[in-house]
């Protein structure tokens, strides 16, 4: 069964498509940015981007019936390469435990303010 999350962001409605699709036990949560989708605002910060991000990706998640234990994979996508290691701190704090499968990349976003996108690939009741 495929269920769609939306978020509300402007994004997703001006693009087409959703925060997260839950199929099956899987839940595929697109790239998410530090934007803050209630007020639409971001943080010049990549950390506090990182951190938002992954409080939209937490409520994503919430809402497909899993959490951050539930993540298998997990890819960040950074415009500059320098700005990782700020996030470290904040990726570490979700994800040192359940350890999943990671990659870095290093490209363009869509907005110029953007400083990182984190996606995820979670697996429901997979611990």
């Amino acid at each position: 069964m495929r269920r769609l999350i939306s978020s509300g962001s402007l994004f997703e409605a001006g693009i087409g498509y959703s925060r997260a699709v839950v199929d099956g036990d899987w839940v595929f949560v697109s790239g998410t940015t530090g934007f803050d989708y209630n007020t639409m605002t971001i943080s010049s910060d990549a950390r506090e981007q990182a951190e938002q991000a992954m409080r939209n990706i937490e409520a994503a998640l919430m809402e497909a019936g899993g959490s951050f234990a539930d993540v298998v994979r997990v890819r960040y996508i950074l415009p500059d390469a320098t700005d990782f290691e700020a996030c470290w701190p904040v990726l570490r704090h979700y994800f040192a435990e359940i350890r999943p499968a990671a990659t870095m990349i290093v490209a363009g976003l869509a907005d110029a303010r953007m400083k990182i996108e984190i996606e995820v690939t979670a697996r429901l009741g997979g611990l």
